[in-house]
């Protein structure tokens, strides 16, 4: 029975809070598995700690099923990671957490967004233009990519105020 309600209450829509200190391990490993360079648990708690980071969470029946993290300093943010649990991608996960996190930077003042973004991740590049991001320039050879061969890193923006 308890796994029937389990399974039930995981098929829900997920909890979205702000992120803390106590994030770090989940946060670190769900990095490590969605990344090429996982971010370590100190790594993630050093910013998790730091006073210019805004991070947020999507918890789904106890486990993370998401993150995001910025960098807010003055009114200019610098979106570090975003990152939805293997199976919890596809249901808007991302999108809800993104939403969220731009509502909350605008709240503390920011009023520019700005992330690099493989230019090969469609997936990702398409939840940014829906969230009203623009490209504002092209890093040529940044990422390196399956076999070697590099892809450039594009820069999105979106203003908030």
């Amino acid at each position: 029975m308890m796994g029937f309600i389990s399974r039930l209450f995981a098929r829900g829509e997920p909890a979205l809070s702000e992120a803390a200190s106590r994030d770090a391990a989940a946060i670190a490993a769900l990095h490590a598995a969605s990344f090429r360079r996982g971010w370590s648990e100190p790594e993630v708690e050093a910013l998790l700690l730091d006073r210019h980071v805004v991070a947020h969470r999507a918890m789904l029946a106890g486990k993370l099923a998401g993150f995001i993290m910025s960098r807010l300093v003055e009114d200019e943010a610098e979106i570090l990671s975003v990152a939805v649990a293997a199976r919890q991608q596809g249901r808007g996960r991302a999108g809800k957490l993104l939403a969220l996190h731009l509502r909350r930077l605008a709240g503390l003042g920011g009023r520019a967004v700005f992330l690099e973004v493989d230019e090969h991740n469609t997936a990702a590049i398409r939840l940014y233009h829906r969230a009203g991001f623009r490209e504002v320039s092209r890093r040529p050879n940044y990422y390196l990519g399956t076999g070697g061969k590099a892809a450039a890193a594009l820069v999105l923006r979106r203003d908030l105020a």
